[in-house]
């Protein structure tokens, strides 16, 4: 592949990934707030929202350990 080649499909290909967060996180927002009593812990629940993926990864090593 030539240089002229390769700088036409560089950086092309990662756009799936941004819409699988993006709908991850509107369905951890909806969840976590759902479950929360109060104010405090909807807020916490927005914040878990943000950070789903590391629950996700954490808990998928924590079963594949036992």
């Amino acid at each position: 592949m030539s240089e002229r080649e390769g700088r036409r499909w560089s950086g092309r290909g990662g756009g799936g990934g941004g819409a699988v967060y993006g709908l991850g996180l509107i369905g951890a927002l909806i969840y976590y707030i759902q479950q929360a009593d109060g104010f405090w812990s909807g807020v916490v629940g927005v914040l878990k929202a943000l950070v789903w993926p590391a629950f996700l990864v954490y808990e998928a090593f924590k079963a594949l350990h036992s």
